[in-house]
């Protein structure tokens, strides 16, 4: 029977159909303007209450709202901010909750009623200074402070929600901050070398590239500036002294993202002269709620208060459902159609809330498509986590999310600003991060020691690399691609090559014949898989994209690309092998899930593997949430299930009754069979032994397998290894992450003690890590000494089954602040309210290790913290470096850095399997990789991805810039490189020579082209020469022609060691004189060849 079908018959036997409305009543019109708001400023238990909070001087008799369930708090707030901007165009409203997280359910709710709250971010509450607060946080809370500086608009209601003690915090004054702003508009006239020492001599740093708020960068007449409270920043292009553009650009890439008519620059890092209450104006009015008040406030917002009065706001009726109910349970749905039919017999409103419309549609099938025809009905679309009722005025909200057993508290909706996105790397090492000594490796002359930029004495600039007995070898800028970073096994460092000797050549090659021999392995096994036969899924159905329609959260780019990718792959004839890499926390769950769904709605069972009980656990609550409207059996099989469950699944998934199963190596079993098993996930198959891998293969050899990998491969790899195996990387972080703030300390209960703390009182939650079972419960005691308010619980691999899983719920439900386990907690387990990771002995963990470790808080947008504890006298030069790296890198993304970092400590060896370590060690893993993606290129498709090396000879080519030659182009010679004056630092420079060598393609070099006269400006001659030369260079590539020789009128072309000749064995020969000419005549000849 079809779902619809099914829903249909369960509506038309539901109390609403046979109830009829109370004789002589009319049904009430709908509310005008906003849901429910007219009716409870009118009704008499609101209408004296807001009109004291309006007219009553400030904090005289502070309004009680009492009592009000903890669901209608963001109601409430809404109806007085509508009440006094009614009143007092010129007013706010500030609303204190001591729980970020009530404060961001608050802000999200608040769009219901047409409410764009403002939320000042809270610093860390600790003097320890360690604790540095996130430079996206103090621009976020100065961004806030400079909007409370202006009036208030009369157009909209304002309302800013803030933690109780974050009015006492100190804040720069009102003048300072006003006297600190300079406004920017396209057509002023500000010349460029006064503005720039204005903006450094208030404080800014100059430096070559921004890369973090307070920093200016110059280029001639293009100045780059991060202010201090902006969420990007900004791009001043000048025509003389004019302002020309003004344009927003991505801190990553370098590239604007759109241009804007005006901005404002903080010119100073302001002193805090001020408290955040001082902003408070003589019209605003402060709001309390939740038990931690401040001094003085103007209303409070209870939910205690007199048992024998009508609550002013109630809790729903509905009662709590769990994942599914509204569907399989006839007595929940029954209780629910009753409830309705009794609101709409007593003529109440009752307005039903959906995340977006998609998830409306789902709803309309499992009722009825006349649900939402009646006057009484109202469906909303926003964010709501639980419903609530207002009785004396008769409204009802109920949230969708509560009737689908989602209870996951909105985050606020961040915009996406352009510091969320990682900080990309390059197919290779950028020599702007090699420093002076490091290792590094030409392709043709071998390792040496990096010795810095010096200028010759004919003004050209050169890269001075070290060699064995002393020998320096000086690289030209422009072939500054030929060098990368050397990584290889960690520990010895290689000897350096000897310049002259066969030493070089001979490992490049045995690396080269080996390489092309594992390249050869890995396309056999991928040309095994193609010639498989498999299931080719259908197409999307309307159940598909009503499922992915109702995602409470926006997709990040990396996320609709892998499932594009995913949904492409299942809907071929052949075996889906896909693996998704991506960061910490970067959305790869979600991926799984929209696989899995689709590979169920065509008739097909999934199986999900993981490898841990606690992990499987939480899976499955995840699952079941996501699907909790669709009438699928979701299934756990692991140690904690009892026999008669175990048998249970394993009876249902050979029937075909259990849809979905997500479980350990237990779903591996001998006695685990499928009917029809159409898709496998498999979560972090790194962590499964080789035996299981094997039986992988054995299980899974022609159905879809979906790889998710939390360990980030380095990007080299990552490139080389795409034309041997399906792969889709998410790189890009969810909008609205902060960076989790990174410390290293000594052990010392009194900074533990203080960090826990901390998060307590901001309504958190504590991962403690202690990876000794034999010493936890004497850690237990000490922790319970120490902060005897809070309350722990402990979890280890070696505990009994009912007890992990006691354990595990206790903290998942929010009953215990601490949990105090082993690396159980490393497993993907995601908990939003746990944002403190305190690891003990750091020291003993592999970088990688750590990195997944502190993955686990931050989750849910808030600022996280992840303190490592050391026992100082036990600190090896590996664990320094490992500790000192991963506090380094606590950018958003800093996955595939950490990745390529613990590779130059640990090694590359076991990567790729030991038979290819003693290659990596003698020519560097980017070397490495580099060969190994054009032997795969080579053998699966003929031709190489990596640009071919074309020669370009021309007796008018100038490719040096000399001291005195800043000129444009004379008669006899076309000059072709990027000068000083257009990139002034010797690094830009290196990166973009390191870029122009790396195209492969003339769409590569358009885009490239955009990318400098965005960064740099309008291209100088000799820029425009270099960028024709490459395209000429470019062509020839493409056609297969390895040099290129214009002498005088002669084109000499060279393919395959043989000249190219027209009829006569002539040369082909150019008209043009000039040599601008002669270049653009031979590219129109490369173009017809």
């Amino acid at each position: 029977m079809s779902l619809a079908l099914w829903a249909t018959q369960q509506y038309t036997t539901s109390p609403v159909s046979k109830t009829t409305p109370a004789k002589d009543s009319t049904p009430p019109s709908p509310p005008k303007g906003i849901a429910g708001i007219v009716e409870a400023m009118s009704s008499a238990s609101f209408k004296k209450r807001l009109e004291s909070l309006v007219h009553e001087p400030r904090t005289k008799h502070p309004v009680e709202f009492q009592p009000v369930d903890d669901a209608a708090y963001s109601f409430v707030t809404a109806l007085a901010c509508h009440s006094v901007h009614e009143a007092r165009k010129n007013s706010r409203i500030w609303l204190t909750h001591s729980n970020p997280r009530v404060r961001d359910r608050i802000a999200a709710e608040l769009e219901l009623w047409n409410i764009k709250a403002l939320v000042l971010p809270e610093l860390p509450a600790d003097d320890d200074d360690s604790i540095n607060t996130a430079p996206e946080t103090l621009a976020a809370r100065l961004a806030v402070l400079n909007h409370l500086c202006a009036e208030p608009t009369a157009k909209k209601q304002e309302l800013l929600i803030l933690s109780p003690d974050s009015l006492l915090d100190t804040a720069p004054s009102i003048s300072s901050l006003k006297d600190a702003a300079l406004k920017l508009a396209i057509g002023e006239h500000h010349d460029p070398e006064s503005f720039e020492k204005k903006i450094i001599a208030n404080g800014y740093e100059r430096v070559s590239q921004v890369h973090a708020h307070g920093q200016l960068a110059r280029r001639g007449g293009i100045i780059d500036i991060f202010s201090w409270h902006a969420s990007a920043p900004l791009r001043i292009e000048f025509f003389d002294t004019e302002i020309e553009s003004l344009r927003k650009f991505d801190i990553d890439s370098q590239i604007s993202t759109h241009r804007v008519k005006e901005a404002q620059i903080t010119l100073s890092n302001t002193g805090k002269t001020s408290s955040v209450a001082d902003y408070l104006g003589k019209n605003d009015r402060l709001i309390a709620a939740g038990d931690h008040l401040p001094d003085h406030y103007d209303g409070i917002i209870k939910n205690d208060g007199d048992p024998s009065l009508t609550p002013l706001c109630a809790g729903s009726p509905l009662g709590t459902f769990e994942a599914g109910d509204f569907i399989l349970n006839e007595t929940r749905r029954h209780r629910f159609f009753q409830q309705i039919a009794d609101w709409r017999a007593e003529e109440w409103h009752i307005f039903i809330t959906f995340s977006n419309v998609g998830e409306k549609e789902r709803f309309k099938e499992l009722v009825h498509d006349d649900f939402f025809s009646s006057a009484e009905i109202t469906p909303l679309f926003g964010e709501l986590i639980q419903g609530f009722t207002v009785p004396s005025s008769k409204l009802a909200f109920i949230s969708s999310a509560e009737l689908f057993g989602r209870y996951q508290t909105p985050q606020r909706r961040r915009k996406s600003n352009h510091l969320d996105h990682q900080r990309k790397a390059r197919a290779q090492t950028a020599l702007e991060d090699i420093n002076w000594g490091d290792l590094v490796v030409h392709a043709e002359y071998g390792i040496g020691k990096y010795a810095g930029i010096e200028t010759n004495e004919e003004g050209h600039e050169e890269i001075h690399i070290g060699y064995h007995n002393g020998s320096t070898l000086s690289v030209p800028l422009d072939q500054s691609h030929l060098l990368s970073k050397y990584v290889g096994l960690g520990g010895k460092e290689p000897e350096l090559t000897k310049l002259g000797s066969t030493s070089w050549s001979k490992a490049r090659k045995s690396a080269e014949k080996s390489i092309l021999d594992y390249a050869a392995k890995l396309l056999q096994i991928q040309a095994q898989r193609q010639t498989a036969r498999g299931y080719a899924h259908p197409p999307d159905t309307r159940w598909v994209w009503e499922f992915e329609n109702s995602f409470h959260h926006t997709l990040t780019t990396g996320q609709r690309d892998a499932i594009d990718d995913t949904k492409a792959d299942m809907e071929s004839g052949k075996p889906m092998d896909r693996l998704i890499c991506g960061d910490v926390g970067f959305g790869k769950t979600e991926v799984a899930i929209r696989a899995v769904f689709k590979a169920v709605m065509g008739g097909k069972q999934a199986a999900v593997l993981v490898p841990t009980t606690v992990l499987a656990e939480q899976h499955w609550r995840t699952f079941r949430e996501r699907m909790s409207d669709y009438p699928l059996r979701i299934e756990l099989l692991n140690r904690f299930r009892k026999a008669s469950e175990v048998r249970a699944t394993l009876e249902g998934l050979k029937n075909g009754s259990v849809d979905i199963v997500i479980g350990t190596h237990r779903l591996i079993s001998k006695d685990v069979a499928y009917k029809d098993l159409g898709i496998a996930v498999i979560d972090e198959e790194q962590r499964f032994g080789v035996k299981h891998k094997e039986r992988f293969k054995e299980m899974f050899a022609n159905i879809d397998v979906l790889t998710l990998s939390a360990t980030p491969i380095p990007r080299t790899l990552y490139l080389s290894l795409m034309g041997a195996r399906d792969m889709s990387s998410i790189d890009t972080p969810l909008p609205g992450k902060v960076p989790i703030n990174t410390a290293i300390h000594g052990y010392d209960e009194r900074i533990i003690r203080d960090s826990i703390r901390r998060e307590l009182k901001r309504g958190g939650q504590i991962f403690f890590l202690h990876n000794r079972v034999q010493s936890i419960d004497q850690m237990k005691s000490m922790l319970n000494k120490i902060v005897p308010e809070a309350s722990c619980v402990v979890g280890h691999g070696q505990m009994e089954k009912d007890e992990l899983e006691v354990v595990m719920r206790t903290f998942v439900q929010g009953k215990a602040d601490i949990l105090l386990a082993t690396t159980i907690i490393e497993s993907g387990i995601d908990i939003p309210n746990a944002n403190t990771i305190i690891i003990d002995r750091a020291d003993r963990f592999g970088l990688a290790d750590l990195y997944q470790l502190r993955g686990r808080v931050g989750r849910a947008g808030g600022q996280a913290y992840a303190i490592l504890l050391l026992p100082r006298d036990l600190i090896n030069s590996d664990a320094r470096k490992r500790i000192n790296a991963i506090q380094q890198y606590t950018a958003l993304g800093s996955g595939f850095k950490i990745a390529m970092r613990d590779l130059e400590i640990r090694g590359a060896g076991n990567l790729l399997g030991t038979k290819q370590s003693g290659h990596i060690a003698a020519v560097g893993f980017d070397l490495y990789c580099q060969l190994l993606r054009q032997s795969i290129d080579q053998l699966s498709t003929g031709r190489s991805s990596t640009r071919v090396d074309v020669t370009l000879r021309a007796d008018f080519l100038s490719f040096n810039e000399l001291d005195l030659d800043h000129g444009g182009d004379t008669k006899e010679t076309l000059r072709a490189y990027l000068p000083a004056n257009y990139m002034p630092e010797a690094r830009l420079r290196i990166s973009a020579y390191k870029e122009l060598a790396e195209l492969i393609s003339l769409k590569e070099l358009k885009a490239l082209r955009t990318r400098w006269q965005d960064r740099f400006g309008k291209a100088p001659r000799p820029v425009l020469n270099l960028l024709l030369a490459t395209e000429l260079k470019l062509t020839a590539a493409k056609a297969n022609i390895s040099s290129v020789e214009i002498r005088e009128q002669r084109l000499m072309l060279t393919r395959n060691g043989n000249y190219i000749f027209l009829t006569g064995k002539r040369f082909p020969r150019l008209d043009a004189t000039k040599p601008s000419g002669k270049i653009k005549e031979a590219l129109d000849m490369l173009q017809s060849i």
